[in-house]
């Protein structure tokens, strides 16, 4: 699996990491039981620190895509579905941000769209 950075970027580090992997995961690159690059090595082939990488990780453990522990690595938990909700909700904050979009406009927003779809 590559894990790809863009240094000229606004977003953090640990935030592409976690965007890189959850676009694999997505694009079901990387399957349920699998798991991650090392973090260490991760680290060490995007020239960045490890702690940067495991910032990345738990992001993505909190959002429960992966199992994160010590000893054990990364493996992944979730199936693609996930992942592409969470990376299109990521995308749907970056871009109300931008737009200016409070947290509770957002949300608003949201709301709005779930009771049209129905």
């Amino acid at each position: 699996m590559l894990i790809r950075i863009d240094t000229c970027s606004t977003l953090p580090l640990a935030e592409q990491i976690a965007a890189s992997v959850r676009r694999a995961l997505a694009d079901d690159a990387v399957r349920v039981g699998e798991r991650l690059p090392a973090a260490r090595e991760v680290a060490r082939l995007l020239e960045v620190n490890v702690h940067t990488v495991l910032r990345g990780y738990q992001q993505l453990r909190d959002e429960g895509l992966i199992d994160l522990r010590r000893g054990r690595g990364a493996v992944v938990i979730a199936a693609p579905a996930q992942a592409r909700l969470h990376e299109v909700a990521s995308q749907l904050v970056t871009e109300a941000r931008e737009a200016g979009f409070s947290e509770s406009r957002t949300v608003a927003l949201l709301r709005s769209s779930w009771k049209e779809a129905r």
